[in-house]
């Protein structure tokens, strides 16, 4: 009898697994160097008195952490987006199934709360004094917060879209992560604190009673993350769904040509509205 090919399963269980215990340790330990640098009393702030420099600091690690669960077991088996508009980018590009991108939404979120729960009991009143690394808008407002995530999150995604829908910078994507979010953090924190990420922004804001302002952080990344796949992603090109362990795709769910996604549909469109003005 000649062996047919299985079926690819219609769920990837074991990647949802990974996405939501990645985005755990990343909202744990991340805004555990957020606490821990801005705390009251840090000693980080003695040794580094200059704001942006600890920004610039506290983004480097944040990345870094990305960085390493994208690099281990965990990020090898999910891909570790660890970040709901992330995902839909990677669904927007052609290289993420719909199913996945709703499944890695509900799992980083879940993963998120996880992550952020035993923020209290590790730091106490030292955390409860910068709400857990609750991101807030700064004095600024509303409309400039929304305004900075936007624009923060279109580097971050526009960068890794750019970076794996290409060959040979693929393999670098990893490095990019720690410096980008440095920057960015330092940069555009007193605006928003520099979420680029719902889930990121959920977890403290629920131990912290912080809820209010959680839509700034849902509006904003997301209108970021969808722009940067509508201007980044190349309808030539395959813009794997994964930050690292770009070959590893047994079961072909993280690999996607753009022609057909969503984000080149709409470049296609755009291109013939602006040809059609023309005439």
């Amino acid at each position: 009898m000649i062996a047919l090919p299985s079926a690819k399963p219609a769920c990837h269980w074991r990647a949802y697994l990974a996405e939501f215990l990645g985005t755990a340790i990343l909202v744990f330990l991340g805004l555990g160097a957020v606490i821990f640098d801005f705390g009251p009393g840090s000693p980080v702030a003695t040794l580094m008195p200059d704001p942006f420099l600890r920004r610039l600091l506290t983004g480097f690690l944040f990345g870094s952490v990305g960085a390493l669960v994208a690099l281990s077991p965990l990020g090898r088996e999910s891909g570790a987006h660890l970040d709901p508009v992330l995902s839909w980018a990677f669904w927007l590009a052609g290289s993420l199934q719909l199913r996945d991108a709703v499944l890695y939404t509900l799992a980083q979120f879940l993963g998120a709360i996880l992550g952020a729960l035993p923020l209290p009991v590790v730091w106490g009143g030292f955390g409860a004094a910068v709400r857990y690394g609750a991101t807030l808008p700064g004095a600024s407002g509303s409309v400039l917060a929304i305004l900075g995530e936007a624009a923060a999150t279109f580097a971050l995604v526009g960068g890794i879209l750019a970076f794996v829908g290409r060959a040979r910078l693929r393999p670098y994507t990893p490095a990019l992560i720690p410096p980008l979010v440095a920057l960015l953090v330092a940069c555009e924190a007193p605006l928003s604190g520099t979420s680029m990420n719902p889930a990121r922004t959920l977890g403290p804001a629920l131990v912290s009673n912080s809820l209010g302002y959680l839509w700034i952080y849902l509006v904003g990344p997301a209108a970021g993350a969808l722009i940067a796949a509508i201007v980044v992603a190349r309808p030539s090109a395959v813009h794997v769904a994964k930050i690292a362990h770009h070959e590893h795709d047994p079961l072909e769910r993280f690999h996607g040509p753009a022609r057909g996604s969503v984000a080149a549909k709409v470049q296609r469109r755009s291109a013939a509205i602006v040809r059609k003005e023309r005439l």
